[in-house]
């Protein structure tokens, strides 16, 4: 597999315009500047990582129900089943994006609101949550489109946090989940990472938006 340039891979990033979101987007990614401030950080990071495996959870969770009623017709369960590996793989990554930042907050003993940083983020997610199953369940482009600005929006978020932080170069990246995210030289190179995860699922998402439902 060929290892990416994640240098390359945050410029690329940087020259690309953000996508024109959707009014329901926008007014998530401003709620969150309204309780957690516009300026980016670890903290605010996390509440993003955990918003972000909610969409792979509810497509899971429709999968499953299709599953259940159409277990006797192989073809179309088999598609299922794919369907829900490839979205439990997303929500995997994402979950390790959630872990290395809670790491990296102990690490350096930053405080967080009860409220602010445990319960709110519960509540949003669960939100965002009922909101992607339901334009999933009316028609999946939808809730596909969804998760494109909400993934675009988080690929950029990351990279623009290497770009203002270039300290970040000289901290080196040591995680308890290194063989299963992966090692990385320095902070930089996680966060490029991380961005380029963001991309992926981006990439992945519009993939899906002219398919027909589980394919």
């Amino acid at each position: 597999m060929e290892i990416p340039d994640l240098r390359k891979e945050q410029q690329q990033t940087l020259d690309t315009p953000r996508l024109h979101y959707s009014l329901l987007a926008r007014m998530l990614f401003f709620g969150m500047d309204i309780f957690y401030g516009r300026k980016r950080t670890l903290s605010k990071f996390k509440v993003l990582e955990v918003i972000a495996r909610v969409p792979y959870q509810a497509w899971e969770h429709v999968a499953y129900i299709a599953m259940t009623h159409k277990y006797g017709e192989p073809d179309f369960a088999r598609r299922i089943f794919d369907f829900v590996t490839e979205a439990r793989q997303q929500q995997d990554n994402e979950q390790w994006h959630l872990l290395i930042l809670e790491e990296m907050i102990d690490q350096q003993g930053l405080k967080e609101g009860f409220f602010r940083y445990r319960l709110l983020p519960q509540i949003i997610a669960f939100f965002y949550y009922h909101v992607s199953w339901a334009l999933y369940v009316v028609r999946p482009s939808l809730s596909y489109r969804l998760n494109v600005y909400f993934e675009d929006h988080a690929e950029h978020e990351y990279m623009e946090f290497v770009r203002d932080n270039p300290d970040l170069e000289q901290i080196p990246f040591k995680s308890i989940f290194e063989k299963d995210y992966g090692a990385f030289a320095n902070q930089a190179d996680v966060f490029r990472r991380i961005g380029l995860d963001e991309r992926e699922h981006k990439r992945e998402s519009l993939a899906r938006i002219d398919q027909p439902r589980f394919n």
